[in-house]
């Protein structure tokens, strides 16, 4: 497995191996691996011959500082993993690798109601940092193929943006992967790291309300299952910031159960001042 800091050896690497025909799976990440970044690796090793994986914390996509120092980093472990699974190349570079000329006027993207909504809402100015760090490190990469986890559903969607306004769509195969869950259906996160266990079992009520709204699918009013889902989770110790029913292919809000649509439930809470997301298909239209 190679491991490169510096942006210029590694295009010097990457574009050798593209010139004798192969092909290039990227996998962005901000390390704290996991098993649902792991499996990104496995297809990623299944669908091209040399995959890359990024260990970067981004410092542009968080809008709370204290949440960026609380981040959980463990590098040498994540090495560990990726050697396991045959990841190829490992890229980690330090700050001004990414951002050569600092941080304070780097481009602003337009993406729409996508940054408005949800996340977008909650999290000022994230998708714009997700955009800043994904972008360079797509122009370092040049990957034929990037792969992505559907937990971070929106992010996805933003990405998927993102190719289109850079011109990169046809030159770039985004492939979300599924979303990896732990037995009792928490999603797998670098955050469920800074659970403590009680509460690690208890953070699987999100997927259980879901789970409960995928039930009740065109039985009732969505907002009194919403409400019930809400007053549940709250009442246990979760802060809600959204809970929300959402086009599965725009993200466009919807306000009530609709058949004719592929919809997705979408949801955010904090426990024990820990911040989980997750999401869920309720229906699909062929």
């Amino acid at each position: 497995m190679q491991i490169f800091e510096r942006a210029a050896e590694l295009q010097v690497y990457l574009r050798n191996l593209q010139k004798t025909g192969k092909t290039i799976g990227f996998v962005p990440t901000m390390g704290a691996l996991h098993e649902g970044h792991l499996s990104l690796v496995r297809t990623s090793r299944a669908k091209t011959d040399i995959t890359i994986v990024s260990l970067f914390v981004n410092p542009t996509q968080f809008n709370n500082p204290e949440d960026f120092k609380r981040y959980p980093s463990q590098p040498e472990k994540d090495k560990s993993l990726l050697a396991s699974v045959g990841c190829d190349v490992v890229f980690i570079p330090l700050p001004q690798e990414i951002y050569p000329e600092g941080t304070k006027e780097l481009p602003n993207y337009p993406l729409g109601f996508l940054e408005t909504i949800m996340e977008g809402k909650f999290r000022p100015g994230h998708f714009q940092g997700v955009c800043q760090v994904v972008s360079r490190l797509l122009n370092i990469v040049e990957p034929d193929i990037l792969f992505l986890g559907r937990k971070d559903l929106q992010q996805c969607k933003v990405i998927e943006h993102l190719l289109e306004i850079t011109g990169k769509k046809d030159q770039i195969q985004l492939e979300i992967c599924p979303t990896l869950r732990e037995d009792n259906g928490l999603a797998m996160s670098s955050r469920n790291m800074r659970l403590n266990p009680e509460d690690r079992k208890k953070a699987a009520m999100l997927y259980k309300g879901m789970t409960d709204l995928k039930n009740a699918f065109g039985k009732t009013s969505f907002d009194k299952e919403r409400k019930l889902i809400i007053d549940h989770l709250e009442n246990n110790g979760f802060s809600v910031e959204y809970l929300e029913l959402a086009d599965s292919n725009t993200l466009e809000i919807l306000n009530d159960w609709d058949k004719e649509r592929s919809i997705t439930i979408c949801i955010a809470a904090y426990l024990s001042n820990v911040r989980l997301i997750d999401n869920m298909i309720l229906h699909t239209v062929q």
